[in-house]
């Protein structure tokens, strides 16, 4: 295994794991934004009222997307163990 081999191998778990994350990250960011626009029109100014909504779009957000999220992982695994069974053959 070559270092270009080992670089692009942890280029491909960098870009997965930032592909895999963002949706989930992204609902998490946009219910922030939402919570606190309506905090701040209505100025209530308590801190753990953007909690529990954050929690339940992350949450949400994880179950919908969790058959691709483990399609994701498992296409990036299935490359990983082709890899390893190439170095083991040469």
């Amino acid at each position: 295994m070559t270092d270009v081999d080992v670089i692009n191998l942890l280029r491909e778990a960098l870009m997965t794991v930032l592909i895999v994350s963002a949706p989930i990250l992204g609902a998490g960011m946009i219910v922030g934004l939402v919570v606190a626009i309506f905090q701040t029109t209505t100025s209530i100014q308590e801190q753990t009222l953007t909690f529990v909504p954050k929690m339940i779009a992350i949450f949400a957000a994880i179950v919908l997307l969790a058959s691709w999220i483990i399609r994701t992982l498992v296409s990036y695994t299935k490359t990983v163990f082709i890899m390893i069974e190439k170095i083991g053959l040469g």
